[in-house]
């Protein structure tokens, strides 16, 4: 693992790898084999295990369960939500996910910095658009935006996987502002 003051400001008390229980050292594991690393935002949560179990479990049923929302959208969906609240580890790590996703290094820096430009279909536009609106003023959403949404071809279940997303992202992000969590390095040349 990482040095622990690369990870995180606050000072918790995370463990090492060969400390954790083998469940959690098998998850990692599984982390290792499919992206080359544990990201930091669960090695930090080792330092509470039901909250590491609770937040692994949201986010895999959320960004892998089923969905209308490809896995591309999800992740174009984390990057928007975390432009517009400057969380640097998830612009960087949700930004590295759309460009390995997209095969398009240009998508995932052009949705960190204004996706409003960014060459999207009438469907991304929509759901992106929702997502900035639910993150910058959640109490303006109306009926009308939701409108918005079924036109571009979103079912309700799809708008409520959205709408869960947009949520999710907006908790991660404030914890990872707040405690000035950093991205793995590695993140930052994949896809480039």
């Amino acid at each position: 693992m990482n040095n622990k003051k690369d990870l995180i400001a606050l000072d918790l008390d995370i463990p090492d790898m060969q400390d954790l229980p083998e469940d959690v050292r098998n998850y990692f594991n599984v982390c290792i084999e499919k992206l080359g690393m544990v990201p930091n935002v669960l090695t930090v949560f080792t330092h509470n295990l039901k909250q590491l179990d609770g937040f692994s479990r949201l986010y895999n049923e959320l960004m892998m369960g089923e969905s209308e929302l490809s896995k591309l959208e999800r992740e174009m969906i984390a990057v928007v939500v975390s432009s517009e609240n400057k969380c640097f580890y998830c612009l960087v790590a949700h930004g590295a996910a759309v460009r390995v996703m997209s095969g398009d290094p240009t998508l995932g820096e052009h949705l960190v910095m204004n996706y409003r430009t960014a060459r999207l279909d009438k469907r991304q536009r929509a759901m992106l658009d929702f997502a900035s609106l639910l993150t910058r003023t959640p109490a303006t959403v109306t009926e009308e935006d939701v409108q918005a949404l079924r036109d571009a071809g979103f079912s309700d279940r799809g708008i409520w996987d959205l709408s869960q997303l947009v949520g999710f992202y907006n908790m991660t992000n404030r914890v990872a502002i707040a405690s000035d969590m950093r991205p793995n390095p590695e993140y930052h040349s994949q896809s480039r």
